[in-house]
């Protein structure tokens, strides 16, 4: 990847627009982090805050904030064969907004995408190249697992309810129980399953099943372990119900996941 330009949490007024009908001359990658309209092939598509759109070379840009200041983090770059073979791999869509929700992650890294451009460090553009494709994996992995918008509050219990959900996600096949937190904090259930949608915009019960569904589609592309093996390395003693829940969450079984996902294929 060749970096052009790149900008950090720009805010703009409410009357901000851009539009550029024969594209930047570029690629465009955009952080979109409020409420924001683009015009793509005469439609007018409305965004919330947390989207992100690539505009390849040539194509019209019309974007604007949405009745409030608008906000972005932007990368203007070209791609190499290695971008564009991600690129299509991870099914990353172009010249079309996608609303992941909670963008701290991708912006955290756009953050050190242009640290290092305007750098001196001497590896600075291997760094950058870098940085992004870890973005468009952070991308696809976002899009396929979007829960609500998040929404983190000011709260004494953030620093715990944050190591509990990273515990839900590191540790899947645990017997997660949510009375346990709740005493462990001093507040009743009902708070703490209030405390946490409120934080993550999911319940506690998602978040397992989100954590336990994407270890097992690790498992079934990189290993030969038996379906109900598999099950039951993550968290599940009835493999008909594990089955049921990976297709309710996928689309398909874990069966046809693996023939199709192996990294053989």
């Amino acid at each position: 990847m060749r970096c052009l330009c790149v900008g950090y949490h720009h805010i703009h007024d409410k009357e901000f627009t851009v539009e550029r009908p024969d594209g930047s001359g570029d690629w465009l990658l955009l952080i979109v982090k409020s409420p924001a309209v683009f015009r793509i092939d005469g439609e007018e598509i409305h965004t919330k805050a947390g989207s992100y759109i690539i505009f390849p070379l040539h194509a019209p840009l019309y974007y604007s904030a949405d009745r409030a200041d608008y906000i972005d983090d932007w990368l203007h770059f070209f791609p190499d064969e290695e971008d564009l073979r991600l690129l299509r791999e991870l099914g990353i869509p172009l010249n079309k907004p996608v609303h992941i929700g909670d963008v701290n992650a991708v912006s955290a890294i756009m953050r050190n995408i242009c640290f290092e451009f305007y750098s001196a460090h001497q590896n600075r553009n291997e760094i950058v190249s870098l940085y992004l494709r870890m973005m468009l994996y952070k991308f696809n992995e976002l899009a396929s697992f979007r829960y609500s918008d998040t929404f983190l509050t000011e709260t004494k219990y953030i620093p715990d309810l944050l190591w509990i959900r990273e515990s839900i996600f590191r540790w899947p096949e645990q017997e997660w129980n949510a009375d346990l937190f709740a005493a462990e904090l001093g507040i009743s259930r009902s708070r703490f399953q209030h405390l946490y949608i409120t934080a993550f915009g999911s319940t506690m019960m998602q978040d397992i099943i989100d954590s336990r569904i994407r270890r097992s589609c690790e498992l079934l592309s990189e290993t030969e372990q038996k379906i109900e093996d598999i099950a039951e390395t993550c968290g599940y003693s009835s493999v008909s119900h594990f089955v049921k829940l990976f297709r309710e969450k996928t689309g398909v079984t874990p069966a046809v996941y693996r023939k199709t996902n192996t990294k053989d294929n």
